[in-house]
């Protein structure tokens, strides 16, 4: 494949890997376009890290293909390395290293220096705020600001794909929308960025999603496309959003009536699956014997998690 402004950042076929007789990859196939934000989602020990790790060239696959800027990661894994960015999911830079310390040490791996190597630390700098901390211990950043530094790290040989592996588990809310948005800046300058994460809420920012289930990638797509999967909301059923003065008694209340396929709590909001025949008047009063106060009953769409909820338990059922 030869590189151009028409070819995907990245494209799999068929990737498998084996260890010994266990499979922890199966013939996994898809592509993401250049400067997407790609979410690859699953259950720990479900082959996200695997995935990662053959396509940045660290693990070969026992089967199938993958290429990157239009280069075979099988043929050639050490020009892939170089074209790449990465953040691991724990912190992995040095703590009694200072942040230009780091940002120096990492410089030098990717061959910057002189002009270039201060152009992008500036750069770098400006992008994730991290001026202020320059001469500060990588071990005394907060969570999230280690994060922007590993982010920087990754940044610096100005890598066309990004792979960041759960890269806000353990930052606070604040943290984490000030570095989406340091991801949204980057999206919109042309990178391509691979996003683990277990977050719902950042699924639904990426352009793009993949869920793996037991080394199975069993939905690969746009939010929006796949929120209206029927699979999702079986036909002939509705989702509703229902709010009560008891929700916790109410969902298990919820749960035993007939009609209602699924039910699930969202803070003191009840998300039930229910069937068309289920109208508001018959949740009241199912609510109501149980002295629930019933408040209302909307319809709504299915969220990102309603997907990989009824997709993992129809895998679950089929397997």
């Amino acid at each position: 494949m030869n590189e151009t402004t028409a070819t995907p950042a990245i494209v799999t076929k068929s990737l498998t890997r084996k260890f010994g007789p266990v499979l922890a990859v199966n013939a996994v196939s898809f592509d993401i376009e250049r400067g997407a934000i790609f979410g690859f989602l699953g259950p720990n020990g479900s082959g996200k890290s695997t995935v990662i790790r053959m396509l940045c060239g660290l693990l070969a696959p026992t089967a199938g293909e993958a290429w990157l800027d239009g280069i075979d990661v099988r043929r050639h894994p050490e020009e892939v390395k170089r074209r790449i960015g990465y953040t691991s999911q724990r912190f992995s830079l040095y703590d009694d290293l200072t942040v230009h310390e780091n940002i120096r040490f990492f410089g030098s791996i990717y061959g910057l220096r002189g002009e270039r190597f201060q152009r992008r630390q500036a750069e770098m700098c400006d992008l994730l705020g991290l001026g202020p901390y320059l001469n500060r211990l990588a071990g005394r950043l907060s969570g999230g600001w280690k994060q922007r530094l590993a982010v920087a790290c990754a940044l610096l040989h100005e890598p066309g794909i990004v792979f960041l592996d759960e890269p806000t588990a353990g930052i606070d809310p604040v943290a984490r929308r000030e570095l989406w948005d340091v991801l949204f800046r980057l999206s919109g300058e042309g990178v391509t960025l691979f996003v683990t994460t277990h977050y719902m809420d950042e699924a639904e920012r990426c352009s793009r999603v993949g869920y793996i289930y037991l080394s199975n990638l069993i939905v690969c797509g746009k939010p929006d496309e796949l929120k209206r999967m029927p699979e999702v909301t079986p036909a002939g059923h509705r989702r509703l959003e229902v709010r009560c003065d008891q929700p916790t008694r109410a969902l298990g209340r919820l749960r035993q009536m007939e009609g209602v396929a699924d039910a699930t709590l969202f803070g003191d909001i009840l998300h039930v699956l229910a069937h068309e025949g289920v109208d508001d008047g018959a949740i009241r009063r199912h609510l109501e014997r149980f002295s629930i106060v019933f408040h209302e009953a909307r319809e709504i769409a299915p969220s990102l998690e309603d997907v990989f909820v009824m997709l993992t338990r129809a895998r679950a059922r089929s397997s």
